[in-house]
């Protein structure tokens, strides 16, 4: 777990996807979505926890980001994102996993569901990107210019880069764990999959819905960071209310990225849940 590093692969219309799992080859399966600008390294502190509580957990990078596949004109949209993930499940064979989803990956995992026919068992959603409006002034003034951000010297797109993931944090990042984040977006192919990624990201695929959050009929959890500069905590407030049953779980002193920030909360959150 020290080096992480997905050594599973599927090929995909998407392009190829980077995948892994560990922990009880019995156990209850748990899957974890990541978000944007990140990879399942977000999830480097939290699957060992889950792993060691005896479930079988299962990672992916998700077409365009980390160590999957990235190339010019690839769709990475939310609307793709789905459709891949769908597929994922039947290629574990995974019926009806717990999830645990991350901002994007909150997404992902709620188009799945409600439009794909995906099944879970329960559902966690961490900060995810589920409700209108969402993008900041900066994610918007790339998403428009992002043929002119692509031409940027590198060093000067990698600093833009960090910069932007460091703001992610409340607690702050260590720097081996910002290196891990930054990384895929580096050099000629990373840099363009960086900008190609917030060029696609289209407020229509949580549009399409955001009607049906009533009509969902399982446990869920909502885990919130309330010192999210990314998507406020009211948010998180808002979504709970939506989904029937929805518990929500603030967690302190923590920024957008809930996995980082408070590994060790979240997966005791998601623990008791689990549990339940």
């Amino acid at each position: 777990m020290g080096d992480w590093s997905l050594r599973e692969t599927l090929s995909t219309a998407s392009g190829t996807v980077r995948w892994d799992r560990f922990g009880d080859p019995g156990g209850e399966p748990v899957v974890l979505l990541h978000g944007t600008p990140f990879s399942s390294y977000v999830w480097h502190e939290v699957a060992p926890a889950l792993a060691a509580a005896g479930h079988r957990v299962h990672v992916w990078d998700m077409p365009g980001y980390g160590s999957s596949g990235m190339y010019a004109d690839q769709d990475v949209s939310l609307g793709v994102q789905g459709e891949v993930f769908t597929e994922l499940l039947a290629h574990w064979g995974l019926r009806e996993p717990s999830v645990v989803a991350h901002d994007f990956g909150g997404c992902v995992a709620l188009r799945a569901h409600l439009l794909h026919g995906a099944r879970y068992r329960r559902l966690v959603l961490v900060d995810p990107v589920a409700l209108e409006p969402w993008g900041s002034p900066f994610f918007r003034l790339v998403g428009e210019h992002s043929h002119v951000f692509e031409q940027l010297p590198a060093a000067l797109h990698e600093a833009l880069v960090r910069e932007y993931v460091t703001s992610a944090s409340h607690a702050g990042l260590r720097p081996a764990a910002l290196d891990a984040l930054v990384r895929p977006w580096t050099g000629e192919r990373g840099q363009a999959a960086f900008y190609r990624q917030i060029a696609q990201a289209d407020q229509r695929f949580t549009d399409d819905i955001q009607p049906l959050y009533p009509t969902i009929d399982l446990p869920v959890t909502v885990c919130w960071g309330t010192e999210d500069t990314w998507i406020p905590f009211a948010k998180g407030q808002e979504l709970a209310a939506l989904i029937p049953g929805a518990r929500l779980r603030p967690v302190p002193d923590a920024g957008h990225l809930v996995p980082l920030d408070a590994p060790a909360r979240l997966a005791s959150e998601v623990l008791t849940f689990l549990a339940r």
